[in-house]
């Protein structure tokens, strides 16, 4: 066997694997034999067929498959051994590759396009500055974070009449009008119907429902109120969404219950709620410990912020890369088979930005020491888990709970490769607030983001 490497322009590499008889050979024979026994072969006994069979019937499939798994052995250890950076996966040489008679004995010739990454060396260190931007916890945050929980706290109270200003939920009876404004005989009838002023689109059809008290019987047309919203009509009138197209009427509605919300107290029960039993007894210390919260969530937020600055800073420093984009084009359209040339085009170049990203994120890695155990990709996981429970106000969430999450997400292999992918960037992020000199700016939560929109 013979491999040989061409690499004239650094990036288009051209690999040339040529395997003899010999090297094949064995493993065929072996590969054969293992059919003979297994060949279920009509009046022949098992393991008793004929080797001249086996071969005339198997012989070509078996070489094909020890020869393919040979090349992928043979190519990627060559790779590795030689510290090619690889990019993608190898493509035969549409020019060079000559076609294979496979039922011969050889030798085959393979020609292989190499796509290799550009030659370039990152370093950063304390004479490269770039912005940390710290969001500031304001009492006006806090305000927002400890209504958000009351209202998690909240319930309906039935009161007598609607206010606008209290975005009060009515529900009542519904009936179609004809035109002279009677009840339409074989009309629409919707009972128990949940409708909610506020959301009224028209301000004139919003305003009939103003200081309406229970038992008020409010006449009012859904098709001007709601502006022809076809999906919010259709659910209001049970009706499908074809029979809104010609729904005209006026309809009354007689209000038979009127609710409002009413945010829960700031007292021991919500301190409860939000961070367990007796862990704070005061509103002073719950709010600290809101504001703690929330510290950390911005402190999150800011360590990604910084690192979107730091990959910006980085792929300045680096400057522009050579990539083998004729190369890389037909990599990309081979991997989405169910696409097509203009998928490629479309997508080509983010695809590169993102692959520059992450050349230059492997550098760093390395530079810096960093290393993802199994201990970092769970912890990433708990703490996606934790997110998505505090997104339903659930914050004091047992660690049972939590690891038992985060082991039903690492089940996916998906999720892996994001989890390890998120415990790179934290660890990054970590080590590099430490070397490179940092900016730092305390902003409002408004301005932070105003500057993540801007990305």
């Amino acid at each position: 066997m013979n491999i040989s490497f061409e690499n004239p322009d650094k990036v288009n590499g051209l690999l040339t694997l040529t395997i003899e008889k010999d090297d094949y050979q064995a493993d065929v024979e072996k590969a054969l034999k293992d059919y003979r026994k297994r060949a279920n072969i009509p009046g022949f006994r098992p393991g008793q067929v004929p080797m001249s069979m086996i071969k005339r019937q198997f012989g070509t499939s078996v070489k094909v498959d020890v020869i393919n798994r040979m090349l992928g052995e043979k190519i990627y250890a060559y790779i590795s051994e030689n510290k090619i950076q690889m990019l993608g996966e190898p493509l035969p040489n549409l020019e060079k590759q000559q076609e294979l008679n496979m039922e011969g004995d050889g030798p085959f010739e393979f020609v292989f396009d190499i796509a290799v990454a550009p030659e370039f060396t990152i370093t950063l260190d304390g004479n490269d500055t770039i912005d940390y931007n710290v969001i500031a916890v304001d009492d006006d945050i806090v305000n927002r974070q400890v209504e958000m929980f009351q209202s998690r706290n909240g319930h309906y109270d039935k009161v007598e009449t609607y206010d606008p200003a209290q975005n009060d939920m009515l529900k009542g009876d519904l009936r179609e009008l004809d035109a002279e404004g009677n009840a339409k005989e074989d009309g629409i009838v919707v009972e128990g119907a949940v409708l909610m002023p506020e959301y009224i689109k028209v301000d004139e059809q919003k305003s009939l429902f103003d200081n309406a008290k229970l038992g008020s019987v409010i006449t009012f047309n859904p098709k001007k109120a709601y502006e022809g919203n076809v999906g919010e009509i259709s659910s209001l009138l049970k009706i499908d969404r074809e029979k809104v197209e010609t729904m005209e009427s006026d309809f009354t509605y007689l209000i038979t219950e009127v609710s409002r919300f009413i945010k829960g107290e700031v007292n021991q029960e919500l301190f409860d709620q939000v961070f367990g039993k007796d862990v704070v007894t005061d509103e002073k210390a719950f709010r600290e410990k809101v504001a703690e919260g929330i510290k950390a969530q911005f402190d999150v937020d800011s360590d990604y912020k910084f690192l979107l600055d730091l990959r910006a800073y980085a792929e300045n420093k680096v400057g522009d890369l050579t990539f083998p984009d004729a190369l890389l084009k037909r990599i990309m359209l081979n991997n989405n088979k169910d696409k097509d040339q203009k998928f490629v085009d479309d997508n080509y170049d983010a695809s590169i930005k993102e692959l520059k990203w992450h050349l230059i994120k492997e550098q760093l890695v390395v530079a810096n020491g960093i290393k993802v155990e199994d201990a970092d990709v769970k912890a990433a996981a708990r703490e996606t888990a934790r997110m998505q429970f505090a997104q339903y106000g659930m914050t004091n969430v047992p660690d049972e709970y939590l690891d038992n999450y985060a082991d039903s997400l690492l089940k996916d292999k998906k999720n892996v490769d994001n989890f390890v992918d998120r415990a790179i960037d934290r660890k990054l992020v970590v080590a590099l607030k430490s070397v490179v000199k940092l900016n730092e700016k305390t902003v409002s939560m408004d301005d932070f983001n105003k500057m993540m929109q801007e990305k």
